[in-house]
């Protein structure tokens, strides 16, 4: 008697799929493009446990974080939490989240030059709006606004009483930078400006005409956009 295949939702590993519903194989043969969040998901997971096929742990998984976006900001020790996941499939989950970060992070050219506050969302948003905790950072611009470098001057809460100027512009006085942007995020979501944000706005403001060093802007990342303090004119004359 021929052996009888188990049901689809038996199905434990990719492998066991037909040839032609095997998300490697579609991917080969129609492109990335072709497979589903869950389907690229399966892959990277290889295989499902008793009871859960592949396919059912990685709709399951992309369910519990509400999509990849709510993926993209689960913890090692969360992903750890679930049925299914080990340490070895856990990492792996997070390292690909990491790359699809990082490659959406980088600019288009080698030295990005930033003439409006939506270039300077393309530059940062991708990676800093998946942050749990607020960075502040400040872009070091030359004469012709091309980005000489990116700081992080803090990690953590970003208020009015915490933020101490000098090291703010810090690199921009070593550097001999005539202008910067600071930008921090919200991890809430909404780029709103906080009352701690605009006198914060103030603050770097006006200690950067003493050190003859002009602060172009300051923009507020999030999941829900950017918002530049400038063009709203919080903290700007």
């Amino acid at each position: 008697m021929s052996e009888v295949s188990p049901p689809s939702e038996y199905l434990g590993r990719i492998h066991d799929l037909p040839a032609e519903e095997r998300p490697r194989e579609r991917l080969r043969d129609q492109g990335p493009g072709a497979l589903s969040s869950h389907e690229l998901l399966a892959i990277l997971l290889r295989t499902g446990t008793r009871g859960e096929d592949v396919f059912t742990l990685s709709k399951r998984l992309l369910a519990m974080r509400q999509g990849l976006s709510g993926l993209a900001q689960t913890s090692f020790g969360e992903l750890m939490l679930q049925h299914g996941l080990g340490p070895a499939k856990a990492a792996e989950v997070m390292a690909a989240m990491e790359l699809g970060k990082r490659i959406a992070s980088l600019p288009s050219d080698a030295r990005a030059r930033v003439s409006s506050s939506a270039d300077v969302a393309h530059l940062l948003l991708p990676e800093m709006m998946w942050l749990n905790k607020e960075s502040l950072r400040v872009l070091l611009l030359n004469t012709r606004n091309y980005v000489m470098g990116i700081r992080e001057v803090y990690n953590g809460t970003v208020n009015s009483a915490d933020v101490r100027v000098s090291e703010v512009f810090q690199d921009a006085v070593r550097e001999n930078c005539k202008s910067v942007i600071v930008v921090h995020n919200h991890p809430s979501g909404d780029p709103t400006p906080s009352r701690e944000d605009v006198q914060v706005t103030g603050k770097l403001l006006e200690a950067g005409k003493l050190l003859d060093i002009e602060l172009l802007d300051h923009i507020v990342l999030a999941r829900d956009g950017y918002v530049s303090l400038k063009e709203r004119r919080l903290g700007f004359p």
